[in-house]
């Protein structure tokens, strides 16, 4: 095969991304109001019984990539495991959905559309009853900074209460064979390699790489958001701050092995490649990617065994899996690994050299920077919506005023 026919073969293989489709979820209800806000837009559904906002609470979209979708968004939290949205409704909550532009978009941008929209939602309300403000995953991260934003530039939120849903205030994580193949067929696939690369990526996650055998380190953005963190001052200080995790809080991992085979290709196009889970120390080998155009050897130095870590997981490997099988031939070993560990969503360690199996249950609560936070009673999928979860977090919302 020619360079231009391996271009085209990876470009029949479709767009690849972490997280997979939803295809296309059935329509959302029609919103009570819609605000086009700078670098988003916010969808708002009033409490049953309510005919404007009085009880808001603002929750914010996780990362992806392009804009946030309604219709995904309702999907995922009213019609799958627990209905998030009907249940803080028939508790006499409005809901406000805030999406995003572009979704990949820097942290520090998106939080200009959550100011936007806690602004309005400061306008809009009747009465005096603090707002709830918080997200999903990277939602989380944009409203915290959002808040400690304001805070800082004496802009009043009155916001009573955040909310982080496995939320990684520590870091998330991909493991680096993902990331090295995505840029190995950027030429053919960008799509896969853009979504690693995008600022939102690079802020979030504990190590990256740009290129294909790139050094697997903090990224330069991701230094500067905490920076920009730093500096008004890490969290918002006058409301309450809980959280919650999609990972165990006892220690237990999620059953993947370090240093092992995840997925291998037998197809012709990538005959030879495997990509291998983590494992710690220096010059460990995650990846063999080969095609017919050449291979690359891609190993990590000093990192820790994160794909097994208790979190919440991704289908990273099966999604791709899936992806190549559809013109070619892959076999995945672990469809899922870790993709925020419950240290980082709770805000107790890093995830660096720090046990990110800590039996985080043992520990003090001022381990925490949260004020509160619950652990789900096993690992699950990153931001999966429990009854567990919800109803610990809905126990803890502001009493509502009457409309």
């Amino acid at each position: 095969m020619s360079v231009e026919q391996v271009t085209q073969a990876e470009q029949a293989i479709g767009p690849i991304s972490l997280i997979a489709p939803l295809e296309a979820p059935a329509p959302a209800p029609t919103p009570d109001r819609v605000w086009e806000l700078p670098g988003g837009t916010a969808w708002v559904y009033y409490g049953e019984g309510h005919q404007n906002l009085v009880n808001p609470v603002i929750l914010a979209d996780g990362f992806n990539m392009g804009p946030s979708d309604l219709d995904e968004s309702w999907h995922y939290l009213e019609r799958q495991a627990y209905p998030l949205i009907g249940e803080l409704r028939g508790r006499g909550h409005d809901v406000v959905l805030l999406g995003f532009a572009e979704r990949s978009a820097s942290i520090l941008d998106n939080a200009q559309a959550a100011i936007a929209a806690i602004t309005q939602t400061i306008t809009e309300r009747h009465g005096n009853t603090p707002l709830t403000v918080g997200g999903f995953s990277m939602g989380g991260l944009v409203t915290r900074y959002a808040l400690a934003k304001m805070e800082h530039e004496g802009l009043d939120h009155q916001t009573a209460l955040y909310v982080s849903y496995d939320s990684p205030h520590r870091g998330a994580w991909i493991p680096i064979s993902l990331q090295a193949f995505a840029h190995f067929i950027r030429k053919g696939n960008p799509t896969f390699s853009r979504q690693i690369n995008s600022p939102a990526a690079r802020q979030l996650l504990c190590s990256h790489i740009s290129e294909v055998t790139g050094d697997a380190r903090q990224d330069a953005l991701r230094d500067d958001f905490l920076a920009r963190l730093s500096e008004v001052g890490s969290w918002p200080m006058i409301p309450k701050k809980i959280g919650v995790a999609n990972g165990a809080g006892n220690g237990t991992g999620n059953g993947v092995s370090a240093g092992v085979e995840a997925l291998k290709c037998t197809g012709l196009l990538f005959n030879g490649t495997v990509l291998y889970t983590q494992s710690t120390g220096d010059e460990q080998q995650v990846a063999v990617l080969k095609s017919i155009l050449g291979a690359k050897n891609v190993q990590t130095n000093g990192l820790a065994e994160l794909d097994g870590a208790p979190g919440g997981t991704l289908e990273s490997f099966g999604i791709l899996a899936d992806a190549l099988n559809k013109h070619g031939q892959a076999e995945v070993y672990y469809r899922s690994v870790c993709f925020v560990p419950a240290v980082s969503a709770v805000a107790i360690r890093d995830l660096g050299q720090d046990d990110v199996y800590a039996d985080i249950s043992s520990l003090p609560a001022s381990a925490s920077e949260l004020d509160e936070f619950l652990c789900a009673s096993q690992n699950e999928g990153h931001t999966l919506i429990t009854e567990e979860l919800c109803t610990w977090i809905l126990g803890r919302l502001p009493k509502p005023a009457s409309s």
